[in-house]
């Protein structure tokens, strides 16, 4: 009986040395940094469920209740984003795939394969991910309206698609500038990868007889899965986010192949004010597609961080 007593005792000594002041206050302060970083989100998401006169005279923080609650502002932002989404679904996933894929097979051309002026090209890749974007506006502008109106001559051919319209065809010069201006970033991310890799792979394969192009096919390209992961999150989000190519090589906010960036500061505005429930609402749903591709690729990301800091 004393014996149980005495384990007793050390039991709840033990419980009360781990719950020290300094643990307490060690996740007291992680609580508030929580709660710090957390607040504008909830702040947005009362604000887009709030009517415009709930919103007016209640503090953000507070949910709607009564008639201050609305569904409305959803449904209204959703119509006025529904083609914006397909607009940046059908620029941004092919111009992500695009750079993914072209700046893996220059990583590993840059990497595991032996040639003359490898480090000249590394330098030039490096150039391009330093060169502003407004260093390149004009020439791009002028390049796709008048040196090679590539949207005009491939007009007729989207309208003979199913799903897609005319007007979709504006969207291919914006898909083909993000490619070009998202290699050199993949290139990069990538070869610090295949850094990390044994040559012995690859030169296994060369004693096999594989070729170069077999031996990404069938070597390089299956393990390098993880840092897909990381680079088509990131290149997805940099370019569905894109402003100022768009805002340049699309005619306007009010033409309808307009994304989404291009579409949402015009959302909730009115003569007679913002509507800032509808202004939340729809940034809510702009964000939707970044947060299906982080869930969706949330394994393989956490995969590839893993590998590139180990």
């Amino acid at each position: 009986m004393s014996q149980s007593t005495s384990d007793g005792g050390i039991d709840v000594a033990s419980f009360v040395e781990d719950w020290n002041l300094g643990r307490i206050a060690q996740y007291t302060l992680v609580i508030l940094f929580i709660g710090f970083f957390l607040a504008p989100l909830e702040t947005g998401l009362m604000t887009a469920l709030k009517t415009n006169e709930a919103v007016a005279r209640s503090i953000p923080l507070v949910p709607p209740t009564g008639e201050g609650f609305t569904l409305g502002n959803l449904r209204f932002a959703f119509d006025r984003l529904s083609g914006a989404f397909f607009n940046s679904l059908f620029m941004a996933i092919p111009a992500t795939l695009g750079s993914v894929l072209l700046g893996s097979m220059a990583a590993y051309g840059l990497t595991m394969v032996d040639w003359r002026a490898q480090i000249l090209m590394l330098a030039l890749f490096l150039i391009g991910i330093f060169m502003p974007y407004q260093a390149v506006l004009v020439p791009l502008s002028r390049f796709w309206n008048n040196i090679f109106p590539l949207a005009s001559m491939i007009t007729p051919l989207f309208q003979t698609l199913p799903f897609l319209q005319g007007y979709h065809a504006n969207l291919v010069p914006l898909i083909i500038t993000h490619i070009a201006y998202g290699i050199p970033i993949c290139t990069i991310l990538f070869r610090s990868y295949y850094q990390s890799l044994p040559n012995s792979l690859v030169e296994a394969g060369k004693i096999d007889g594989a070729s170069i192009t077999k031996i990404y096919r069938r070597i390089v390209l299956p393990i390098s899965k993880p840092m897909f992961g990381v680079v088509f999150i990131y290149q997805f989000t940099q370019i569905y986010n894109e402003f100022l190519f768009a805002f340049t090589l699309v005619t306007g906010a009010d033409t309808p192949e307009a994304p989404v960036t291009l579409i949402l500061p015009a959302v909730g505005a009115s003569t007679s004010g913002i509507d800032f429930g509808i202004r939340m609402s729809a940034s809510f749903l702009a964000a939707i597609p970044t947060l299906i591709i982080y869930v969706a690729f949330a394994e393989q990301f956490a995969k590839g961080l893993q590998t590139e800091s180990g």
